[in-house]
């Protein structure tokens, strides 16, 4: 009898807090019109909560207030609960207050504006002038059978807002040129990114690796590979001040773990890297100065070869709708221009949090590099002391020392340079010596220096007499 009266009870309690809960959503949801009762004002969706969204964006209730804190809604504030627990609520706000462009919806933008939204962004500007096709469903974000043919951004602006219907959508379907630059770039976002992704100068060109000759935007995401396109995108950024990222060649790649983040200036084995740092600078004088997504992987695959009607191959050129647009298909394994675009939403999120990150250095040194400087610490050795016995590492432990410990560059140096594309020619003036000239070269005895500085620090060591502590 009791264990019944037990059970009644925990029963009763049951229900009693499934009713609260259940109150408690019920008054939550009251205040508010669920995604399909999503009005289009003025270009921007909205709630029913909201009456105008501003050019400015601001957001105008219906009682005449405005209020750009997305956070105070408690559901907006739960669905960010996670983001608020690792950023803190006001870097959080920060982002919920920003306003961000993504030009070039494909593979790339698809999965970077995907992440934005999901992360809080108050405000994103979808450019995109194609349309989704069959073969996009292998790397688009969200696009399923039902989006085949409809415009990229019109799809994206669709599912964003059943997923995060607080943020201004501002969905263009055109393409990005100097025609559209003010309308593009107009309205002070805060981040532009740039990802345009239907060149056919991609150049995937593996058999030379030689170099070429040489308004308050925060962040313009730039997933473009349109070489003129992205030239002309990057240079206006660059004159308007605006802070922007670009994503270069994603396709005919397979390795995840070699995708970084660097200034273009050390960017390395992308062709389309090469073919926009001499454009921008023989163009515009733009040498340097904006970070880039890129792979140091080597493109697997090239383009395949372009047929027409008859069968035989052609210039692809001839049947090119927009100049320097892609014609032939790009190879392209879907997890990669994803992966590109969680790592371009994962850059902008934390600056615009103010969470500092610091990035992988771009050490692009081979194997025989590391056997040159191991056989040069040999060499040195023996010279100095006469014997190699006290050298207690092998080449994957002096990779292990240049790459991780002193990232590939002088202990003595002040700044991150000499490295990327240029690290090959550095290498050549770089060794390893004994930190304690009176321990053995390991592992944690082991300074990387040049050679002048190699010999200023083993001539101090003489004179001072050095003494392990």
């Amino acid at each position: 009898m009791v264990e019944k009266l037990k059970s009644i009870a925990l029963i009763g309690a049951g229900a009693a807090f499934g009713s609260l809960a259940t109150l408690a959503l019920v008054k939550l949801l009251s205040r508010r019109v669920g995604s399909k009762g999503i009005i289009k004002r003025n270009g921007i969706f909205s709630g029913s909560r909201i009456d105008i969204v501003s050019g400015e964006g601001n957001i105008t209730r219906r009682d005449g207030t405005t209020d750009l804190d997305l956070l105070k809604d408690e559901i907006v504030s739960e669905q960010l609960t996670r983001n608020i627990q690792f950023f803190g609520m006001e870097s959080q706000r920060k982002v919920s207050e920003s306003f961000v462009v993504v030009i070039g919806l494909g593979g790339v933008g698809s999965h970077a504006a995907s992440m934005l939204l999901r992360s809080g962004i108050g405000r994103l500007r979808l450019v995109d002038f194609d349309q989704v096709s069959l073969s996009s469903l292998n790397r688009h974000a969200v696009a399923t059978r039902e989006d085949v043919g409809t415009p990229k951004a019109e799809c994206l602006q669709k599912h964003f807002t059943s997923i995060f219907p607080e943020c201004q959508i501002d969905a263009k379907v055109q393409l990005y040129d100097t025609s559209s630059e003010e309308e593009v770039l107009s309205g002070h976002p805060d981040f532009v990114l740039d990802c345009i992704d239907n060149i056919d100068t991609k150049l995937y060109d593996t058999s030379s690796q030689e170099e070429i000759p040489s308004g308050h935007l925060y962040f313009v995401l730039d997933c473009i590979d349109n070489i003129d396109t992205k030239v002309a995108l990057l240079a206006a950024c660059v004159r308007r001040g605006l802070r922007v990222l670009s994503a270069t060649g994603a396709g005919a790649r397979a390795d995840p773990t070699r995708i970084r983040i660097a200034d273009l200036r050390e960017s390395s084995n992308d062709p389309l890297s090469r073919a926009v740092r001499h454009r921008l600078k023989k163009d515009y004088g733009i040498e340097g100065g904006i970070p880039v997504v890129f792979s140091l992987e080597k493109p697997k695959v090239k383009l395949l070869p372009f047929k027409g009607p008859t069968g035989e191959k052609e210039n692809p050129s001839d049947y090119q709708i927009v100049p320097g647009f892609r014609v032939r298909i790009i190879p392209v394994l879907g997890t990669i221009p994803a992966i590109f675009g969680q790592v371009m939403a994962s850059y902008i999120v934390t600056r615009l949090a103010g969470f500092s990150v610091q990035t992988e250095p771009v050490i692009n040194l081979d194997l025989d590099h590391y056997r040159t400087l191991h056989q040069r610490l040999i060499e040195h050795e023996e010279l100095l002391y006469g014997t190699v016995k006290q050298v207690q590492v092998d080449v994957e432990e002096v990779m292990y020392v240049v790459k991780e410990l002193w990232h590939g560059r002088s202990a003595r140096d002040l700044y991150v340079r000499n490295r990327g594309r240029g690290m090959w020619r550095s290498v050549n003036e770089l060794m390893l010596v004994r930190w304690n000239r009176l321990k053995p070269a390991s592992v944690t005895n082991l300074i990387l220096f040049n050679f002048k500085e190699a010999g200023e620090h083993e001539k101090l060591n003489q004179i001072l007499g050095y003494r392990s502590g």
